[in-house]
Order: C-alpha cells, then structure tokens, then sequence
C-alpha cells in the first residue's frame, strides 16, 4: 500500500514573491553600477583629451590642431576652453557623461591639464 503525504500548501509562490521583491533591487545595482562606469569612462577620457590638448598646445600646436585631439579623444561630443597665463596653458575639456540621447542631460564630466610652454 503506498501513503501520500500532504504537502503544506503554506509555502506556494514563495518563491515568485521573494523574486519580485528583490528583483527591483537588482535592476537598480545593475543601474547604479552602469552609471558609474560610464561617469568614470567619461572622465578617463576628459582627463586624457585635456593632457594631450595642453601638451599640444605647449609645443607650438595651432588651437585648432588642439581641437581636433580633443576631438578624437574625448569623442565629437567634447568641448575645449584654453586658457594662456604667459608661460602656462591650461587646456579644460568638458564632455557628457553618457552619448546619444543621453547626452543632453546634466551629467558632464570635466577636466583641467596646465602644461608649460616651450621655448
């Protein structure tokens, strides 16, 4: 003679519930980390087009040749300011955080690089 035993029917869906609980939370670390790689990617970048714009700019580069390396570095999105203080550059770069359409929110990261001018 074979028995059944009675499952409790306590515990059904306890699962789908602990899922739909935590499952918000999960998207919202995923979220969160995203946006920080891509603030820290943004500003790798700023911080490499602003040294390498100043450092051009401190040979005896044209401001548009600087331009152009801000362009390639920092993407078509970047922006460069030049400040010259007779025997210093310093070449600020500014860029979105995110690209696309993104890029039009308030996120930027930016960076200074002061490099001084060849005789």
């Amino acid at each position: 003679m074979i028995r059944r035993v009675a499952r409790p029917t306590g515990d059904r869906g306890a699962v789908t519930a602990e899922l739909a609980v935590a499952l918000p939370v999960i998207v919202l670390m995923l979220l969160a980390i995203l946006a920080i790689t891509a603030a820290s990617s943004a500003q790798m970048r700023s911080a490499d087009a602003a040294r390498a714009a100043a450092r051009a700019l401190a040979i005896g580069e044209t401001t548009a040749q600087a331009h152009i390396i801000v362009q390639k570095i920092g993407g078509t999105e970047a922006q460069l300011v030049i400040e010259e203080n007779h025997p210093w550059v310093t070449a600020t770069v500014t860029r979105p955080v995110a690209g696309g359409w993104f890029s039009a929110g308030p996120l930027r990261s930016r960076a200074h690089a002061t490099a001084k001018v060849e005789p």
